[in-house]
């Protein structure tokens, strides 16, 4: 029921985004564009989105894959659809508890399994920043920032655990990010960053492993 529910969301934000002025978003945001898709970049990799569907397709390995999950729709259309014409990065990193009420606060709780696997390897988890386009920030034992669109940023802290606290992954947002999208929409992107971040850090551990075993 649950991801019934999902793709129902997803399909109707992909119907409001076809009620959208497209020639006004590719303006906005100075699109390239043909007959049949609008191009963007989203989260370091070549999206296209139809025109005709609201269907989401992003690049990766030179061919095109379905992106049509629902965290990937609902932020790239949040962004696109709904972002304010005066947005802009103010530079100032500024805590995700800070900006408001926790809808989602499993996403930012104290004992996080991912974490708990970064905690033995931080390592592989800077190659795996490195490898999804991460530009590396000085805090936190392992820290960066990873573009989600536009411009706008999320910032990631990750601290090894010690005697007194667990591993903690902590997440950062522009101080201007809820001028791109909705507070509630800011979890969606940390779900794919996480999940980006988890699928990188696996591949690294894996081809470290066989490495050893050479």
């Amino acid at each position: 029921m649950a991801q019934d529910n999902y793709r129902l969301q997803t399909e109707q934000a992909q119907a409001r985004f076809l009620t959208y002025d497209q020639n006004r978003l590719i303006e906005k945001f100075s699109l390239q564009a043909d007959g049949n898709y609008l191009y963007l970049t989203f989260l370091g990799l070549p999206h296209r989105l139809c025109r005709k569907t609201g269907s989401l397709e992003y690049e990766k390995d030179g061919c095109w894959q379905d992106g049509n999950t629902f965290s990937r729709v609902l932020t790239l259309l949040d962004i696109l659809c709904d972002s304010k014409d005066s947005r802009h990065p103010s530079g100032v990193w500024q805590s995700m508890e800070s900006f408001g009420r926790h809808v989602h606060q499993t996403l930012l709780a104290e004992r996080d399994p991912m974490a708990e696997a970064f905690d033995k390897d931080p390592q592989a988890l800077a190659r795996a920043a490195q490898q999804l386009g991460a530009a590396p920030i000085a805090w936190g034992d392992v820290g960066f920032s990873l573009e989600i669109m536009d411009g706008l940023a999320i910032g990631v802290q990750f601290w090894q655990s010690d005697e007194d606290f667990p591993a903690q992954i902590r997440w950062f947002w522009d101080k201007n990010a809820l001028d791109y999208l909705r507070y509630e929409t800011m979890y969606y992107a940390v779900s794919l960053v996480r999940q980006g971040l988890w699928e990188a850090f696996t591949a690294q551990t894996a081809e470290h492993f066989g490495d050893e075993l050479r």
